[in-house]
């Protein structure tokens, strides 16, 4: 088993909004005093592959230091905020676990670029694009040296500067709050069968046993841009942040992990029994975890009200962002697309990422059977993984429908051809 250990507000200006209700929370950026932090990440192998594509990220931006030392894993809230991110690599051979560290390299450095953020609006577009940027730069690298052409990585990175946290996701690594007795899913998966819940055309039953339901929609490297879903939450004191890959969330249970992150104080050992568990559960993937706890006297105790309303909820910038501290990207350093179509989907057992169909891994294993409960978008109940890991589709904001009748089309035309080649 592999380890990895690098890695009150007063009303003002601000604009948050509740993609639900639309209920603007006006905040600037102060703290009288610190949010208090006690984290820790892990990263393990699993009990299948044959190397580690997964990696993570925990930094104190305000010291611009990254790492799990002892003095690390107890933090105090500075003017720059916090760090932690978790990345799930793809693409074979060696190129997932590329993709991933420049993903948590480049994210890095443009959060720690610049000026402290003045407000929510500026913490918050800074996230998004230094996502952007390790996106570009990723799918750069691959255009550059064909042995790495189509890898990606998926990426759920969370930073904060008081009771706001931010979370910016591409792909399907998920974050989760743990407030009081009740676990949230705060992101939504960028994946195919989650799409098609939201659309009405599969039910999370049918979802159980879906057969592609390792298809993703979007990855940082595959494509020169991506849209970054960018969501908030109102921390409340006691909050716990758990960010996973889906090694952990495709094989444990979310009523699992809830009872983890409920009866374990320690995130080390939160971290290390549910990595635990998910290679106890086969350990068919990388299993990648961050846990922190949010404390102190900066955040406000949660009512019953703050328990039973925690959602996933969007965070709408101001158009257009404010350039403040940010660095624009350089136009030269753009490149153009592969010569690939929007939408590939593959014609025999299903690959996994980008437009070319690369796996994460040259291994040649199946998943098993995984399962998953709980609250929040995408939690319906136990998963059956299809074969190896998720594809990428760049999807390149084309509408939800005609990526699903093109996706349906296709297979429809798979089993036509399949029947008429094994008829005898």
């Amino acid at each position: 088993m592999s380890e990895q250990a690098s890695r009150e507000t007063q009303p003002d200006s601000n604009r948050s909004a509740d993609s639900a209700q639309g209920v603007p929370s006006e905040r600037k950026v102060e703290k009288p005093t610190p949010i208090k932090l006690r984290l820790f990440g892990r990263t393990d192998v699993g009990q299948v592959r044959e190397h580690n594509e997964d990696n993570f990220i925990v930094a104190d931006l305000t010291k611009a230091s990254r790492g799990l030392m002892e003095t690390d894993r107890n933090q105090l809230v500075g003017e720059r905020g916090v760090l932690l991110g978790v990345c799930d690599g793809m693409g074979g051979a060696a190129a997932g676990e590329v993709a991933s560290q420049l993903a948590v390299d480049i994210i890095f450095q443009k959060m720690i670029s610049g000026e402290p953020p003045k407000d929510h609006d500026e913490i918050a577009a800074r996230l998004v694009h230094a996502i952007e940027s390790a996106g570009l730069r990723i799918f750069s690298e691959a255009k550059l040296d064909r042995t790495r052409r189509g890898m990606g990585t998926t990426s759920t990175v969370a930073a904060l500067v008081d009771d706001h946290l931010f979370i910016g996701q591409v792909g399907d690594s998920r974050a989760y709050i743990l407030r009081g007795d009740r676990l949230v899913q705060v992101t939504r998966d960028q994946s195919l069968v989650n799409q098609l819940i939201e659309a009405g055309q599969l039910t999370e039953e049918e979802a159980e046993t879906f057969e592609h339901n390792n298809i993703i929609l979007q990855a940082l490297g595959t494509s020169d841009s991506v849209q970054v879903d960018l969501t908030f939450v109102e921390l409340k004191r006691g909050d716990t942040l758990l960010l996973c890959s889906d090694g952990l969330s495709g094989m444990v249970r979310n009523e699992e992990i809830r009872e983890v992150l409920r009866t374990v104080d320690d995130p080390l050992e939160i971290c290390k029994t549910l990595t635990d568990r998910a290679n106890q559960a086969g350990g068919h993937d990388n299993i990648t975890v961050v846990v922190s706890k949010f404390e102190g006297e900066a955040l406000p105790e949660p009512t019953e009200e703050d328990i039973t309303g925690l959602r996933y909820r969007k965070y709408q910038l101001p158009e257009p962002m404010p350039p403040s501290s940010l660095s624009a990207p350089d136009p030269s350093r753009r490149v153009k697309e592969l010569d690939q179509p929007k939408i590939s989907v593959p014609l025999t057992p299903l690959p996994s990422s980008s437009s070319e169909g690369h796996r994460r891994e040259s291994d040649s294993e199946r998943r098993e059977d995984a399962s998953k409960d709980g609250e929040g978008p995408s939690s319906y109940g136990p998963r059956s993984h299809g074969s190896d890991d998720p594809i990428h589709i760049p999807t390149d904001g084309a509408p939800q429908w005609l990526i699903v009748m093109m996706i349906v089309s296709a297979l429809a035309c798979i089993t036509i051809a399949g029947y008429y080649l094994l008829k005898p």
